[in-house]
């Protein structure tokens, strides 16, 4: 049967089924697709978001005017414009005026909008709204013919078919929609980064989407948070489709009672704050998640977000942290889905496709703006020129319309007159007040005209030069860039398998400081002021919380840093992973940073410059020694692949402890002294390398139960700057040449290195030094001296040396710490602000006794 055939009747009119659903569905569909679901490509707005817009600047509510009930504007948009529920209006209203919704809020709203903790707004009987001053920007123009209207659903009014927007609202708001049978999901961007990206589009139109990333870097919510990887953004700049991992903000802060705490300071966007509470308080329950101890809701408008964490008092802070990542919606994905109407049809655009649109929209508006206002100018010019005309034959004018018995023969007799004057001009000058025909009102006339006719000029100029347009553009954009951007919220975090993060971070030097209970921090070498070398004072005492520097040096942010533990085990961190602080801050805790057990210490630090340099990694080797004299020697490339839980770097008997750890080139000799002053000297090849899970061997004997290895140094064989330093328990030390300690075999009871005596006490460090270097020591009681290496004397090696310090009150030396040349220079406002040394100077004379720095 054929779709039209009909019964004898002539009024069934018989049709396939099948191809009226398939039709009827197809145009239901483009209907949501068009007239709902998807946002245009150059305004970025659906039909209800622009609808809402316009009606606010037709009644005029704009952002220098006061608020009008929000139930008023519904009702101006159902009634005019968009015949659906009202609540679909309102719904969009409130979006458009919560901040945590939209990157740049579009509607300034008053009274109750909801919260981020999922509260519903108020009623719109209750709240009042105007226009933010971004969405004029939106409006501007709209009376110049820029874009195109159409009838509105009765046919009565007419609507706009678009905004003729100055901002890439698209890029910058985002949208959602769900259509039929497609969807969209265009997350927010930085305001600023778009605008860059929009210019270097107009100054390059081959630049590729991989090329805009560099301007346009990532998505930027509103509620901050971090975006966890680029892949997934990249894939989406580039294709239109891609994932993005958004994890929330937060940091460690430590209590009073020494208890650590988990402080939530940004969530990922759209995420309901009490409902990751909840969520969390069922994991703690049913011990998916073990540690958290109470976690409350603290956020409110004013401070914004701040979720409290109380950690137990075992729990380890960077394990729960890890934890919150894996089970809560702190870590959320978002899908990237670019689908906007192009010219009416949905197509799926990458970045540069929508710069691309939006740019080409600008584009059309400024030319029909300028073709409005030069058609504009030109009507006054006709008319300035007809009044200039008048005024040249202003008596005769005069005497003309007098004699005219109507307006109509006046304006007919002006127009026959011979002057030139055509119907408009003429009607004009019989509308012109007396006033203007005054001296002074004259000449503002012949300035207007002048004024128009180089406005005329430059409008001519401006549609006959693309370039020009273009340029206008830019300058348009660099405004709105000037007004409204703001700074990125989003952090971005490269992960390790990504593009090279070392071209983002600045390569500087740091100093980094370890405290002996464990708390890390970088600041930047620059910050601290260059000073003589010789102000190296010593006032001391105990410094807060019972804490003091124990590790101080200086490293390139590029740099990685290895940590070797007491356990022996070795942990990664890069420098620049390393937190920034002030020189009088604490720092962070070192178990915060890496997944180090509660009862596990790091030891020994190495700092690595590249760990990727194959040739280097493969020609270098890490010697660790214990407590007990083992020692053992592994290729650095055995550590070059860095994990999060650390790996084994040396098997460590029960009683025994990771002690020090040293990079070499294979090519050094080995020194290690004991507790009881007995020190061995063998060249480094005599141990051979082995893997990281190896135990070791013997580098020097330890026969006495209280005896034990206090330290190690390797010095390549051709090194005459440098000598061996020694420090005894009680203050007394010494510089021996390296040359007076013979070269023996591993694994022996090695040579006297100083004289122990009850004056002296046990020997605690052994360094090898140069005359260039600084010398820190660090006492059990808190007190930190400095002092030069140079300002040492030499002494034979079976001497007890001369006294470094004057202790006091049964205080011992706990550890010493050589500084470098930056090092020293960079050391001593770090310690003056952490409390530990002041200015000052000593005076060291050449006997056995060392003057002590005076205390204040």
């Amino acid at each position: 049967m054929t779709p039209l055939e009909t019964n004898d009747s002539n009024r069934i009119i018989l049709i396939n089924i099948e191809e009226q659903m398939k039709t009827a569905y197809i145009d239901y569909s483009m209907s949501v697709i068009v007239g709902r679901a998807l946002p245009d490509v150059r305004d970025g707005l659906k039909p209800v978001h622009r609808r809402v817009l316009f009606a606010m600047n037709d009644l005029g509510i704009t952002s220098n005017k006061p608020y009008k009930k929000s139930a008023r504007i519904v009702g101006e948009v159902l009634g005019k414009y968009h015949p659906h529920g009202d609540a679909s209006v309102y719904d969009t209203m409130v979006r458009m005026a919560q901040e945590w919704s939209m990157r740049h809020t579009m509607i300034d709203g008053q009274g109750n909008f909801g919260s981020q903790d999922g509260d519903g707004p108020a009623a719109m009987r209750y709240t009042e709204v105007r226009l933010e001053k971004f969405a004029e920007a939106m409006l501007e123009d709209i009376d110049k013919e820029t874009v195109d209207f159409q009838l509105n659903f009765d046919d009565s009014l007419e609507e706009p078919t678009v905004l003729p927007t100055r901002i890439p609202q698209l890029l910058v708001n985002g949208s959602t929609g769900i259509a039929v049978g497609m969807a969209t999901n265009m997350l927010p961007h930085n305001l600023g980064e778009v605008i860059d990206g929009c210019i270097a589009y107009i100054d390059n139109r081959e630049i590729t989407a991989e090329e805009l990333i560099k301007y346009v870097k990532a998505p930027d919510f509103p509620t901050g948070g971090m975006i966890w990887g680029m892949d997934g953004v990249r894939q989406g700049m580039t294709t239109g489709r891609g994932r993005v991992v958004l994890r929330g903000k937060m940091h460690v802060d430590t209590k009073p009672s020494g208890r650590e705490q988990i402080i939530i300071t940004e969530v990922p966007y759209q995420v309901n704050r009490d409902a990751l509470c909840d969520k969390i308080g069922q994991l703690v329950i049913s011990k998916t998640i073990e540690g958290i101890a109470h976690v409350n809701n603290e956020s409110n408008q004013k401070e914004g977000t701040r979720i409290v964490i109380d950690l137990k008092r075992d729990a380890v802070a960077n394990v729960v942290i890890n934890q919150l990542y894996k089970f809560t919606e702190l870590q959320t994905s978002f899908g990237i889905n670019n689908v906007a109407l192009v010219k009416g049809r949905p197509r799926t655009l990458n970045v540069r496709d929508l710069i691309h649109e939006f740019v080409e929209f600008r584009h059309e508006v400024v030319v029909r703006r300028t073709q409005y206002e030069l058609k504009e100018a030109q009507k006054r010019a006709h008319i300035l020129q007809g009044y200039l005309i008048a005024l040249d034959h202003l008596d005769e004018v005069i005497a003309m319309i007098r004699r005219s018995p109507t307006p109509d023969i006046a304006r007919e007799n002006l127009v026959g007159a011979g002057w030139g004057l055509d119907d408009v001009q003429a009607k004009a000058i019989l509308e012109m007040r007396l006033q203007r025909l005054t001296g002074m009102e004259r000449e503002k006339i012949r300035e207007e005209f002048d004024q128009l006719m180089k406005l005329i000029a430059h409008l001519q100029e401006l549609l006959a030069n693309e370039g020009m347009r273009y340029d206008v553009i830019k300058t348009e954009l660099a405004e709105v860039k000037d007004k409204f951007a703001t700074p990125r919220k989003s952090e971005i975090t490269y992960l390790a398998d990504e593009m090279n993060i070392l071209d983002f971070i600045p390569e500087e030097d740091v100093v980094i400081t370890i405290s002996h209970l464990g708390y890390i921090k970088r600041t930047s070498a620059t910050e601290f002021r260059q000073q003589r070398r010789g102000g190296r004072g010593a006032l001391g005492g105990k410094t807060r919380d019972e804490d003091y520097i124990e590790h101080i040096f200086v490293a390139s942010t590029h740099h990685t840093m290895l940590f070797f533990t007491e356990k022996g085990r070795c942990y990664w961190l890069k420098v620049y992973e390393i937190p920034e602080g002030e020189k009088n801050s604490k720092g962070r805790a070192i178990q915060n940073l890496m997944q180090l057990p509660p009862d596990d210490k790091v030891r020994a630090i190495i700092d690595v410059s590249n760990l990727d340099d194959k040739e280097f990694v493969q020609q270098h080797y890490i010697l660790l020694c214990t407590k007990q004299g083992v020692i053992k020697k592994t290729l650095l490339e055995d550590f070059s692949r860095p994990r999060q839980t650390g790996v084994n770097a040396i098997t460590i008997i029960e009683g025994d402890q990771l002690l020090d750890a040293r990079m070499t080139d294979g090519s050094c000799e080995i020194m290690m002294a004991v507790k009881s002053g007995r020190a061995i000297r063998f060249p480094e090849d005599k141990v051979r390398p082995t893997g990281r899970g190896a135990i070791g061997v013997g580098g020097i004997e330890v026969d006495e139960k209280n005896d034990e290895v206090i330290g190690m140094i390797c010095v390549k064989k051709d090194d005459t700057e440098k000598t061996v330093l020694v420090v005894s328990e009680k203050g007394f030390g010494k510089r021996t040449p390296i040359d007076e300690y013979r070269i023996t075999n591993r694994g022996g009871k090695g040579v006297k290195t100083i004289s122990v005596t009850d004056k002296t006490g046990p020997l605690v460090g052994i360094l090898d030094v140069k005359e260039s270097e600084d010398l820190m020591i660090t006492c059990k009681s808190g007190l930190t001296i400095r002092t030069g290496i140079a300002d040492i004397r030499e002494a034979g090696r079976a001497t007890q040396g001369v006294k470094l310090i004057s202790l006091q009150g049964g205080d011992e030396i706990a550890a010493i710490t050589k500084l470098d040349e930056l090092e020293t220079s960079s050391v001593s406002e770090e310690t003056e602000a952490a409390g530990n040394i002041e200015p000052g100077s000593e005076n060291l004379d050449n006997g056995d006794e060392q003057m002590q720095p005076s205390a204040e």
